[in-house]
């Protein structure tokens, strides 16, 4: 804990002591600085103790003090709830900061925030939202940056049914094909776009079934209510393999890339610890967490 004791006269700094707190006022006495407090105020992270010397003037003790801890309202997409509870318990640790998380799909999130949402940043599935966010006023102009690039990937269940060609999408029947709602969700419009760069999409359609966000997609399969389907690598990635059943990573060229973008909303343009947040996802140790769940960095 820093101090600065000065002497105040009429609103001036007179003097200046580089004593202690601890030598100052940890030893009180009878006319000593501790039995003449005038009162204590704070301004941010200054705490300022006034005392009455012998004099008229009045001795200002400022006490610099660290941040106090804070909770961070932050909207996140689905598909990034495994590495964001990693790296949210990293953050509250390090910072003693309290984050506040809802997951669901970009689209919805943007819904919410664009009617009063009391979020103070948002990480996407996509860079389209927060730039549009941007442009709207909801977010802060030029907080905008890429935290993650994501993966899609053809998943079962069943550790026998999908191929490492995603031949199956060609070559047999299928039940159900799980995808999450393309309107709002990113991987669910990268799904499509690669059914039709594959040439399959008009076969598959009669069987897709949606899930309103990648987290409900994912759902679907995982239970057997669809066979298989398009989700995020980080769904189904543990310790950099699959962690159950089968699957296909969708080569790049068959969607276009995901990058997904953090911004800062209006609502956490003066909170600190907001903007901690956001730069700690850059941080060394939180990119450890993401590429661990196979995202890429940009």
């Amino acid at each position: 804990m820093a101090l600065l004791l000065a002497e105040v006269d009429n609103g001036r700094v007179s003097r200046r002591f580089p004593e202690t707190a601890r030598n100052r006022i940890g030893r009180p006495k009878a006319g000593g600085i501790a039995s003449r407090l005038a009162g204590i105020t704070r301004q941010g992270n200054l705490q300022i103790v006034s005392v009455k010397p012998f004099s008229t003037a009045l001795l200002t003790v400022v006490i610099a003090t660290s941040a106090a801890a804070d909770e961070v309202r932050l909207a996140v997409a689905a598909n990034f709830n495994a590495p964001m509870h990693r790296i949210a318990a990293q953050f509250e640790k390090d910072s003693g900061h309290k984050l506040l998380i809802s997951f669901g799909s970009t689209g919805k999130l943007y819904g919410q925030i664009a009617n009063g949402a009391p979020f103070e940043a948002l990480l996407a599935a996509d860079s389209d939202t927060p730039a549009r966010l941007e442009r709207e006023g909801y977010g802060v102009l030029g907080t905008r940056f890429t935290y993650a690039i994501g993966k899609l990937v053809l998943w079962s269940a069943n550790p026998a049914l999908v191929d490492d060609r995603g031949d199956i999408l060609k070559t047999r029947s299928i039940g159900h094909l799980a995808i999450a709602n393309p309107k709002t969700a990113p991987y669910g419009a990268a799904a499509i776009t690669a059914m039709s760069r594959l040439g399959v999409i008009g076969k598959l359609r009669p069987i897709l079934v949606q899930g309103e966000s990648i987290a409900q997609t994912h759902q679907f399969v995982a239970s057997g209510a669809a066979e298989l389907g398009f989700v995020a690598l980080s769904q189904v990635q543990t310790e950099g393999g699959i962690g159950a059943g089968s699957a296909w990573l969708v080569p790049d060229n068959l969607y276009e890339a995901i990058r997904q973008d953090a911004i800062l909303l209006t609502k956490g343009r003066d909170k600190p610890a907001t903007t901690a947040l956001l730069a700690y996802l850059r941080s060394s140790k939180a990119q450890l967490v993401i590429r661990a769940y196979g995202y890429e960095l940009p």
